[in-house]
């Protein structure tokens, strides 16, 4: 399966944050919409970076002043940022964020501009569709 087939289920849009809000606002935001992580862009297409709960969490332990402090003072910039494209498997998606331990990728389309983005709760719910699909083609096999 494709990443395209998970935004198809899914839809594409993100929701993106400026780099230059507060932490406080990046809470807000999350909040509002149930995520778990932003993509951070100045104007929605352009990566600048992502930042999730994890960043922030890691942050408080410097003290309640973080909430103050920019998005772009403790995101993952660009030049790190993991991505993918819509053509990638799931399958390779899912050794990505297993192995680089991250659980939101954004979607960049062939000029690199911002196309969806992809959770791990996303790959999950594919794959168990997979195997779902698998078990009943095995189950109709055999008792045909």
């Amino acid at each position: 399966m494709r990443i395209s087939e998970i935004l198809r289920n899914k839809g594409s849009d993100v929701v993106t944050v400026q780099p230059d809000e507060t932490v406080r606002r990046l809470l807000d935001i999350m909040r509002e919409h149930n995520l778990g992580a932003a993509v951070v862009s100045t104007d929605g297409r352009q990566l600048a970076g992502i930042v999730s709960e994890r960043d922030v969490v890691r942050r408080l332990v410097d003290g309640p002043q973080v909430l103050d402090a920019t998005v772009e003072s403790i995101m993952t910039g660009a030049a790190t940022l993991h991505s993918c494209t819509a053509a990638d498997t799931v399958d390779a998606l899912a050794q990505l964020m297993t192995n680089e331990r991250i659980r939101h990728v954004p979607v960049v389309d062939e000029d690199g501009l911002l196309a969806g983005i992809v959770s791990i709760g996303d790959v999950v719910k594919s794959r168990i569709g997979e195997l779902q699909f698998e078990r009943d083609e095995l189950e109709h096999y055999v008792n045909s």
